[in-house]
């Protein structure tokens, strides 16, 4: 099957109106006290800072880091702070990942994984390489070796992926979307009846959209409009990476969704999409 069948397709602009709507649903979720929504607000900081206006992210994050003793919201504050260009930030990260606290270990590993970082390497390599650490950490870990080229950690994604750990294939699938190659398609579609929950499935079928694959794309078009806000998150935040133009209808729609992380994710895949409009 052809890779991103839509991504040639001419791609009409996004409207000023449509394209303020998206950026104030990013602001929105940016500067939202609601405590439960925090990992919301970490959403669309990203959004804002991929979308061109990172300079606006960093006085609000830089305020919260000030004040936030958690350790696995200072890595989310940290993560976005590097992202939008201030990457002193890192060693904040670093701190947490080799802290004797295990708390924030997954969530320092995930965040220099997005960042392109290693934060502290030998700390990195240890959590990789212990068989007996929790696997998340572990591949978090190897995802974060992996961007910088390291063929034994892409290979243990890929022995999750293939693994019976329902955790590790879960993850597994979501970072082969991201750092993975059309050569994962097939062993990916061979998961998807293994798949023992919706949201397990919908990793796979993001990961495969992303990936190329045109049933995938057909399956994540369909998550778009699932009854789980989890679900719908998801597809939102891939549909952007699968180039496919012709969800933007259904993106803009979101926007409206009840769910704030599923509006965000729809307004940063959009401006994705269409960034010159």
């Amino acid at each position: 099957m052809s890779l991103h069948p839509t991504a040639a397709e001419p791609a009409e602009a996004l409207s000023p109106e449509q394209r303020e709507k998206a950026l104030s649903v990013l602001r929105a979720g940016l500067h939202s006290e609601d405590s439960e929504h925090f990992w919301v607000a970490m959403h669309a900081a990203e959004g804002l800072t991929l979308s061109g206006h990172g300079t606006e992210v960093i006085p609000v994050l830089e305020k919260r880091l000030a004040t936030d003793s958690d350790a696995q919201h200072r890595c989310g504050l940290a993560r976005e702070l590097v992202r939008a260009g201030e990457r002193k930030y890192v060693s904040v990260l670093t701190e947490v990942l080799t802290s004797p606290d295990p708390y924030g270990h997954i969530h320092a590993a995930e965040s220099l994984y997005k960042v392109s970082e290693l934060g502290d390497e030998p700390t990195l390599r240890r959590y990789f390489e212990d068989s007996e650490a929790d696997i998340k950490l572990r591949l978090m870990a190897a995802a974060a070796l992996s961007r910088k080229g390291d063929a034994g950690a892409m290979a243990l994604i890929r022995e999750a992926r293939d693994g019976k750990d329902v955790g590790g294939f879960q993850i597994a699938s979501w970072l082969l979307g991201a750092i993975g190659d059309p050569s994962d398609i097939e062993a990916l579609r061979k998961r998807l009846d293994a798949a023992p929950t919706p949201i397990v499935r919908a990793y796979i079928e993001n990961a495969l959209a992303v990936l190329g694959d045109a049933d995938g794309l057909m399956r994540l078009t369909r998550n778009l409009d699932d009854p789980d806000a989890s679900v719908r998150t998801y597809a939102a935040n891939f549909a952007g990476d699968t180039k496919a133009t012709h969800l933007r209808a259904k993106l803009e729609s979101l926007l409206d969704d009840s769910e704030p992380d599923v509006r965000v994710r729809a307004a940063q895949s959009l401006l994705f999409l269409f960034p010159n409009s």
